[in-house]
C-alpha cells in the first residue's frame, strides 16, 4: 500500500443494544488493545459460561468427571463444524503448540529423518522439529520464503526443499511473525503425492478463515480457538487423518489412553476442561451479534485502516517507506516497518512489547523477520479506528525517540 492511497475508517461495531462492541470483554479500559493475535481476548459471555461450568465442577467433582468425556465429545462436534473439519479427526488440546507436540511424540522415523520447515515458522515449532530430528538423526531444512513471495513462489520455495529424505513436513497456514498465508492447500495435494506426512500449524487460522479444514489436504492440522475465535484460553483443536493419528496419544497418560482416537483425548484426569465447554458460546457470540463474515470483513477493513495510519505516521517521522509487501495477506492482520533499530531480532521484540505496554499503556504486537523490526496490527472486532489512530499520533514518535537512541547505543558498541 503506497502512502497516497486514502483508506475510510470503518464505522465501529455495536451491540444489538447500541453500545460499543467493547463493552461485551473486560479488557482493561486504562490498555489500548491492540494485539488480538497473540492472546485472544474472551467475551463476557463466555466468561460467565466458563465460571458457570467451574462452579458444577466444584461443586460434584465425582460427578462432573466421569461424565465430562461425554461432554466433551458432544463439543467436538460443534468446533468441527465451525472448523469444516469432521468430528471424528478433533481432538481437544491446551493450544497449537500441544497439538504440534502431540504429533512430534507420535511420530516414528520416515524416510531420511529430514524435517523441512520454513523459516517464517513459530519458534516453538521449528525448536519442536529440530528436538525430533534429533531424536530420528535426521536433520532440519530449512526453507527460505521470501516476505513478499505470492503462491507460485512460495509454494516453489517450499517444496524445493522436500526430498526423499523427508520424513515430515511442516508449514503455518497463517504465519505469526509476518502476517501471511502460505499456500498449504496446494502444498499438502504435491505432499500428499510425494507420500510425505503435512503438519500444518493453524494457530491464527480459526475466525480468520472461514471453515479452515474444508478442501484442505493434510495429515495433521493444530488451530487455537482462544485467538481469533474468542474461546476461554487454552482451547485449541489438533486435526489428524488418515493411519498415522493412530500413533497419537495425549501428552499425559491417563485412563483413556486405551480409547481410539479422538475419544482418548477427552479424559485427562482433573484437568480444568471449562474452557473446552465454554468455546461454543463465544464462537456463537459472535455469530449471532455480527454474523462471522461480517466480522472478518470489518476486522480486515480496520487493519487495513490501521496499516495505512501508522505506516504513514512512520514513514512521516523516519522519511523512509514503512508499508510491507506481504505475499498472500490476510484478513485482519498487517505488518509494518518499524524504525531502524527497534525489534531487530525476537529477543528485543518481545522487550519493546513489554516497554509499549509499561510505558505507552498499549497492548501491541512487535515482530523481527530477517533482522527487519516490524509491528503486527491485528483487529477484532472491540477494535475502532481511534484505537490506531491514537497510537500513530501519540506513541509513533516515541518510538522514534528509542529508535534514535537504540541506533546510537548501538554505534557506541560498533
Amino acid at each position: 500500500m503506497s502512502e497516497t492511497e486514502v483508506t475510510t475508517a470503518p464505522r465501529p461495531l455495536l451491540l444489538a443494544d447500541g453500545r460499543p462492541a467493547a463493552r461485551a470483554w473486560s479488557l482493561d479500559p486504562a490498555l489500548r488493545h491492540l494485539n488480538h493475535g497473540s492472546f485472544g481476548a474472551v467475551p463476557l459471555v463466555a466468561q460467565e459460561r466458563q465460571q458457570e461450568l467451574r462452579g458444577e465442577m466444584e461443586g460434584a467433582p465425582v460427578v462432573w468427571f466421569p461424565e465430562l468425556p461425554r461432554r466433551l465429545a458432544a463439543t467436538r462436534v460443534g468446533l468441527a463444524a465451525f472448523l469444516g473439519a469432521d468430528p471424528g479427526d478433533l481432538a481437544l488440546v491446551p493450544n497449537a503448540s500441544a497439538g504440534v507436540s502431540v504429533v512430534y511424540a507420535g511420530l516414528e522415523r520416515r524416510g531420511g529423518g529430514e524435517i523441512v520447515v520454513t523459516d517464517h515458522g513459530y519458534g516453538a515449532v521449528t525448536m519442536g522439529a529440530e528436538r525430533l530430528a534429533r531424536r530420528w538423526g535426521g536433520r532440519v531444512r530449512t526453507a527460505r520464503v521470501p516476505l513478499d513471495a505470492d503462491e507460485e513462489q512460495a509454494y516453489e520455495a517450499v517444496m524445493a526443499e522436500v526430498g526423499e529424505a523427508t520424513g515430515l513436513l511442516v508449514v503455518d497456514h497463517i504465519t505469526s511473525a509476518t502476517a501471511r498465508r502460505l499456500p498449504v492447500e496446494r502444498i499438502g495435494a504435491e505432499a500428499r503425492r510425494r507420500g510425505v506426512p503435512l503438519l500444518v500449524d493453524g494457530a491464527h487460522a480459526p475466525g480468520l478463515i472461514d471453515s479452515p479444514l474444508s478442501g484442505l489436504p493434510c495429515d495433521f492440522w493444530a488451530g487455537n480457538l482462544h485467538k481469533w475465535g474468542c474461546a476461554p484460553r487454552g482451547t485449541a483443536a489438533l486435526v489428524a487423518r488418515g493411519p498415522l493419528r493412530d500413533g497419537l496419544y495425549p501428552l499425559i497418560d491417563s485412563w483413556g489412553a486405551a480409547d481410539p482416537y479422538p475419544d482418548r483425548f477427552d479424559q485427562q484426569g482433573t484437568v480444568d476442561a471449562t474452557g473446552y465447554l465454554a468455546a461454543a458460546t463465544a464462537l456463537d457470540f459472535v455469530d449471532t451479534t455480527w454474523g462471522w463474515p461480517a466480522a472478518r470483513r470489518y476486522m480486515d477493513d480496520l487493519a487495513g485502516y490501521a496499516e495505512q495510519v501508522v505506516g504513514a505516521a512512520i514513514a512521516r517521522l523516519t522519511g523512509a517507506d514503512a508499508f510491507v509487501d506481504v505475499g498472500m495477506p490476510v484478513p485482519g492482520m498487517r505488518l509494518v516497518r518499524l524504525p531502524d533499530g527497534l525489534a531487530d531480532s525476537r529477543v528485543a521484540a518481545d522487550a519493546l512489547r513489554d516497554r509499549a505496554a509499561a510505558d505507552l499503556g498499549v497492548e501491541a504486537a512487535f515482530t523481527s523477520f530477517g533482522g527487519v523490526g516490524y509491528m503486527r496490527l491485528s483487529a477484532h472486532v472491540y477494535n475502532t479506528a481511534e484505537d490506531y489512530e491514537y497510537f500513530a499520533e501519540r506513541c509513533v514518535p516515541v518510538l522514534g525517540e528509542w529508535a534514535r537512541a537504540a541506533r546510537a547505543q548501538r554505534d557506541r558498541t560498533a
